[in-house]
């Protein structure tokens, strides 16, 4: 190989800006239409030789120029094997290089080869398949731009608008019935407070006129004993037991209810319902998170769990004697759980599943233990609060009175919602935040979880 071989003269007759100005490029028209024109326009430019490598010599060979005839879209320039001095027109796709005729036969003996110009223009179809496609993708996102994202934004402002008017109008129908529902409790209890002032005052003024009357018959039968002889004393007798009978007719001094305000005048569905509402779905949701059975407290006809949130009725056979404990429940299913509750608001879910007979609520700590009799007999007594279901029956159940509950479901759980302050218990279903009942008590000291089952588990959710 001759040295003038090694030195190739990098020309071209035009500039890259004068190429690219006389091309006249519109990204409008089709792809194909694209590479033809910019194909023309370099050969117009003239033959540019551009240095490679070919297999192991790895030194720059000589170049020629040729066109495809068969595409007519674009030129070629052919090296010059380094190996052979023959063109590289043809390709080996074993080792992604160009080789010529000779080492197809040769060091490429075996190979998968095709001719360069072939491989070229499978290069250049994938490549348009390419651009067309990232073109068509493009004219969907510019589709999607200005169609779908802008009758979006239009759909959603309406939308918003919508809702806002919607939830504008809810809050002022509710508003407008609180306000009303306000002043009508307001007036229910202005009218009990006057009611029970009327009473009072006709109270005080009878008692006081029935004081005044025994004051003058003390007075009587005192000057009578003191000052009337004994004569005249002996036949007064019909005196004395008219006075006597007049003191008597006064009678004993009683209190009753008429003299306490009615705590039924503030009562109100809609006010309790939106009130428990807004405890259970509020911002401050409470919760009871380290709510607990008393292991000590549960009945030898009852197992407890590990976690000490469930229990579980035992059937005669499963059964063991446990050790005496005075906090313990001796003859009637239930448990309590700790801790106390004093203050506040609280608020616990419990499982009830499949069971077919449970009790969950509250009592007092001071409840009766042991024996089988109402005292230690859950909602039996005046210590304990709780709903009972048995045989598809739900009941609240206190001081040994049941008031039937219409439950349309069977939920699997139960919400008890215990607010100190207004001294309310609730009774709810969680899923649907449905008040089942609602209790208000004078709670005279901290309350437990008290519950029993006869049936499966029950289980208190954290």
């Amino acid at each position: 190989m001759t040295e003038e071989f090694t030195n190739c003269d990098l020309t071209c007759s035009s500039t890259p800006e004068e190429t690219l100005n006389s091309t006249n490029v519109d990204f409008e028209q089709p792809i194909f239409s694209m590479l033809a024109g910019g194909m023309k326009a370099q050969q117009q430019a003239g033959p540019v030789a551009c240095p490679s490598t070919c297999g192991g010599g790895g030194a720059t060979s000589p170049t020629a120029t040729t066109s495809d005839t068969e595409s007519g879209i674009f030129s070629v320039e052919y090296e010059l094997c380094v190996d052979h001095e023959s063109e590289l027109e043809w390709f080996c796709n074993t080792e992604q290089k160009l080789i010529c005729s000779h080492c197809s036969t040769g060091s490429c003996h075996g190979h998968t080869v095709t001719r360069l110009a072939s491989r070229v223009t499978a290069v250049r179809n994938q490549l348009v398949d390419v651009c067309e496609k990232i073109q068509l993708q493009a004219l969907r996102i510019e589709k999607f731009i200005d169609q779908t994202l802008t009758a979006k934004e239009q759909k959603l402002q309406t939308a918003a608008c919508k809702t806002r008017e919607q939830v504008l109008a809810q809050i002022s129908a509710t508003r407008e019935a609180l306000e009303e529902e306000e002043q009508r409790l307001l007036e229910e209890v202005q009218r009990e407070e006057e009611r029970v002032e009327q009473c009072l005052l006709t109270q005080r003024a009878h008692w006081k006129q029935a004081l005044t009357s025994l004051s003058q018959t003390r007075s009587r039968l005192v000057q009578m004993l003191t000052h009337t002889p004994d004569a005249q004393l002996a036949i007064s007798a019909q005196e004395i037991a008219e006075r006597v009978e007049v003191s008597e007719g006064v009678g004993e001094p009683c209190d009753t209810d008429q003299l306490n305000l009615n705590p039924a005048c503030s009562d109100s569905k809609l006010l309790r319902g939106l009130w428990a509402t807004a405890l259970l779905l509020g911002p401050n949701v409470y919760g009871s998170t380290h709510l607990k059975f008393d292991e000590r407290t549960v009945s030898p006809l009852l197992s407890l769990s590990d976690d000490l949130c469930t229990l579980t009725f035992l059937h005669k056979k499963t059964r063991e004697s446990l050790p005496y404990d005075p906090a313990r429940f001796d003859s009637w299913p239930n448990a309590l759980g700790s801790p106390s509750m004093s203050s506040g608001t609280y608020s616990w879910v419990v499982n009830v599943g499949q069971s077919c007979a449970f009790k969950v609520g509250v009592c007092y700590a001071s409840i009766e233990r042991k024996g089988s009799g109402n005292d230690a007999r859950l909602g039996y007594n005046s210590q304990s609060w709780v709903l009972s279901h048995y045989d598809g029956d739900y009941s609240y159940c206190h001081a040994g009175k049941n008031v039937p509950l219409q439950v349309v479901k069977r939920p699997q759980r139960i919400g008890l919602l215990l607010d100190w302050l207004s001294q309310t218990l609730l009774f709810y279903e969680p899923d649907s935040n449905a008040v089942l009942y609602s209790v208000t008590e004078q709670f005279s000291s901290p309350l437990l979880l008290a519950c029993a089952v006869t049936d499966r588990s029950i289980t208190i959710l954290h």
